[in-house]
């Protein structure tokens, strides 16, 4: 034969044969090394290989094979951090001392871990600065900044000192952008200096029965003496979204003020939590990360309150999703139940119409 002829055909075959053999070479490795290699159904259950399913076959694309360890391994699908949580399961997946989750509407206690231990609000107290603001002054009421107020820390929009500036864009710099400076200087011009504005907003919690609640700043940064608690943050954020105002300043990404700056919301929620209506960030080195916000989802409305965090968007999904969950649980729960008193009635009465009697007999004397 030509040896070019050969050489061709040997070309040719070489292909054929080792698509033949592979699948022995592979089995004869794991024989030899005594080694069962997962499949994994799409609820992750291990099979020993011979016993998969023709689902599992189309399903190998979710296997990667390390070439190292010839191990196999299963991607987590999307959501799978999202697990179903127990009250006890949920304790132990957020880092906050204290937490307040609140049906909004009724009032009731959906989740609670130390609802009335008393900490450092840090900028969450800014709710009360809002409202009062919100209630004592016109959009276009003109406020003085003083050298005091242009000097508080950051967070803040940097007013100049002795400019005027217009309420309304004061008012929404401290409930977006968490700003100290709009803070104080709507303190000054409200109580006359921030001290007195403080007693303002303490009284102002306590009419609301916030009662474990004392302010002794307008932007909530590190005073002694000041504290409040996550069941008094529930209750001060749940009467503020009340007023039209406040709520749909609340809900606002960003706004830019007539002056032309623009001012971004630091709560994340609006754009990574489903149903978020508004919410306020705080945070010092003593209070840590701090949140207060409302979220609805169809007719169920929660108020979560997060103190002493080092997790804080991380708690506030795993909260949310567990508050509207055990609510869905709840009327379930209370729908099963109507159906079964209704259902008992009717066969109870139907029983004695068979009998002839003409007086119901109650449920728990029924056969």
């Amino acid at each position: 034969m030509n040896p070019t002829v050969r050489f061709l055909f040997i070309l040719l075959l070489v292909p054929l044969i080792w698509h033949d053999s592979a699948p022995v070479q592979a089995s004869n490795i794991h024989s030899h090394t005594n080694v069962v290699v997962p499949l994994f159904t799409s609820r992750y259950k291990y099979l020993p290989a011979g016993q998969a399913s023709s689902r599992n076959n189309r399903e190998k694309s979710d296997l990667i094979l390390l070439a190292d360890s010839k191990a196999m391994v299963k991607r987590r699908p999307v959501g799978y951090g999202f697990r179903r949580l127990s009250a006890r399961g949920l304790g132990r997946e957020i880092s906050a001392k204290s937490v307040m989750v609140m049906d909004a509407v009724t009032g009731d206690i959906i989740y609670a871990v130390n609802p009335d231990m008393p900490r450092q609000p840090a900028s969450t107290i800014k709710v009360l600065t809002g409202i009062i603001s919100i209630d004592s002054l016109r959009r276009n009421d003109l406020v003085s900044v003083s050298r005091r107020a242009a000097r508080m820390p950051r967070s803040k929009i940097y007013l100049r000192p002795g400019t005027k500036y217009k309420a309304g864009d004061l008012i929404n710099a401290l409930l977006l952008t968490s700003a100290n400076d709009a803070s104080v200087a709507l303190a000054e011009k409200i109580g006359g200096s921030e001290k007195v504005f403080a007693k303002l907003m303490t009284a102002k919690a306590k009419s609301l029965g916030a009662t474990h609640t004392v302010c002794k700043s307008a932007s909530g940064l590190t005073r002694r003496g000041q504290h409040t608690t996550a069941r008094d943050l529930a209750k001060i954020f749940n009467h503020a979204m009340q007023n039209t105002r406040f709520a749909k300043t609340m809900e606002r990404i960003k706004v830019r003020t007539s002056y032309g700056k623009v001012l971004r919301s630091h709560n994340r929620a609006l754009w990574q939590v489903k149903g978020a209506e508004g919410g306020k960030t705080g945070y010092t080195a003593l209070a840590r990360q701090t949140y207060v916000g409302s979220f609805k989802r169809g007719n169920d409305e929660l108020v979560v309150a997060i103190m002493g965090s080092e997790t804080m968007w991380g708690d506030l999904k795993h909260l949310v999703r567990f508050g509207f969950a055990k609510k869905a649980r709840m009327r379930q729960r209370l729908s099963l139940e109507e159906h079964k008193t209704s259902g008992s009635f009717k066969l109870v009465q139907l029983d004695n119409n068979l009998n002839g009697q003409n007086v119901l007999t109650p449920l728990t004397a029924k056969q």
